[in-house]
């Protein structure tokens, strides 16, 4: 049982003290969603990872104080705006080191440490959704915050301690707006992007700024995507790493699609695959750009074609992209489907379209993310615009209850 304890905290972004208490026995099994993260990265079936205990349900308690980040039967955390403005400081001067008091010396194995537990939270962020992860990012985000605030350090320990606050703001900001709380993740955006420029790091700026850019693209506000993305690009500058600059002009591709610049955003999707192309294996560039490949900016691009009603172009960039699309990325592959269920609609493919509709509400159904609920609503609402064909109707029946809640 230690060995494969030892497994999970490799494969999951687990509290050590976590692991440490399914070592000892202090806890007979891990809970649904580690045994689902487990599953899904080793490949195997949680029966056959070596548990000698039996599975047991996870025992009950009273709440306490850290019991902020425990979720509703629905997924969601109970309360969630107001945990996370317990999390989050109440302003940006809340980098300013904290005055007075002993202080204990932190150096560069604080930092490491730090940064194994922002990319822990990414990795995991590619197998489950906002619900499941908000509350550990955020409470990671506040005591990055307090070690920040309250050790002593070097002027060089100093700044990566900020740009790691960055990074995890970040993720945190991704994670909060996965989760359907929007001001949270401004919140946390405009944090990171104070930590960042305090770092002096302007491509973690420049990622930071690109990310609210997103975040607004996706809350009905494009002008302000739009002037953001512009900040984006050149905060990241030309000297950045390939993959760097490749992801800033796809969001700002995505800005002006959602503002209608058609051709904007076309120079800007040609812009990332310019950039992309110079990226080599092996170079040296931050850890949070591992995801970011030509996969990614073909779906970028089959997007912007599906809201600017392109979808002859739109079709066959993404039924080649879920053709090889890694199938345990659940909430991708459901957003994914849901672009091409609404291109399949603008092409006149009812039949094709309430199939890939029905894949895509099956596949996100007991997915903890307010993205692919909203998504599956668009889907439905386009729908009901050729809701006189059968296939259509049987969807539209089956999970019409979705645009009513």
């Amino acid at each position: 049982m230690a060995k494969a304890a030892r497994e999970l905290g490799e494969n999951c972004a687990c509290n050590w003290r976590y692991v440490a208490h399914l070592e000892d026995g202090t806890i007979a099994m891990p809970g649904p969603a580690y045994r689902r993260i487990l599953e899904r990265t080793t490949g195997r079936p949680f029966a056959d990872l070596g548990w000698s205990a039996p599975v047991v349900a996870e025992p009950r308690h009273e709440p306490t104080s850290e019991d902020h980040g425990r979720t509703a039967p629905d997924g969601s955390p109970p309360n969630a705006a107001r945990m996370l403005a317990e999390l989050l400081p109440a302003d940006e001067g809340a980098l300013t080191p904290a005055q007075g008091g002993s202080r204990r010396q932190v150096g560069a194995g604080a930092v490491l440490d730090l940064s194994g537990r922002v990319h822990g939270l990414r990795l995991a962020d590619d197998f489950l959704s906002g619900g499941d992860l908000i509350a550990p990012a955020f409470r990671e985000l506040r005591q990055a915050i307090r070690l920040y605030r309250e050790s002593s350090h070097s002027d060089e320990v100093g700044r990566a301690l900020l740009a790691a606050i960055g990074e995890l703001a970040q993720i945190a900001g991704w994670i909060a707006s996965d989760a359907g709380q929007n001001a949270q993740a401004e919140k946390a955006y405009r944090l990171g992007i104070s930590a960042a420029r305090a770092a002096g790091d302007g491509t973690l700026t420049g990622n930071l700024i690109g990310s609210l850019s997103y975040h607004y693209a996706n809350t009905q506000r494009p002008a302000d995507a739009v002037t953001l993305a512009k900040a984006a690009v050149g905060t990241t500058g030309a000297a950045a790493p390939p993959r760097a600059r490749a992801l800033t002009h796809d969001r700002a591709a995505w800005a002006y699609t959602k503002a209608g610049n058609a051709q904007e955003a076309m120079k800007a999707l040609g812009a990332a695959e310019a950039a992309l192309t110079e990226h080599t294996d092996g170079v040296d560039e931050p850890g949070y750009l591992y995801w970011v490949n030509s996969g990614e900016l073909q779906v970028m691009e089959a997007r912007a074609y599906t809201e600017l009603r392109r979808p002859l172009r739109a079709v066959p960039l993404l039924t080649d992209v879920l053709s090889r699309y890694d199938v345990t990325h659940a909430r991708e592959m459901a957003l994914y489907l849901s672009w091409l269920a609404e291109a399949y609609v603008h092409a006149n493919e009812p039949e094709q379209a309430a199939a890939t509709a029905e894949r895509m509400i099956t596949l996100s159904a007991d997915i903890a993310s307010e993205r692919t609920s909203e998504r599956a609503r668009v889907v439905l609402r386009n729908l009901q615009t050729i809701g006189e064909v059968p296939e259509v109707r049987q969807v539209l029946h089956d999970h019409g209850h979705l645009l009513r809640a």
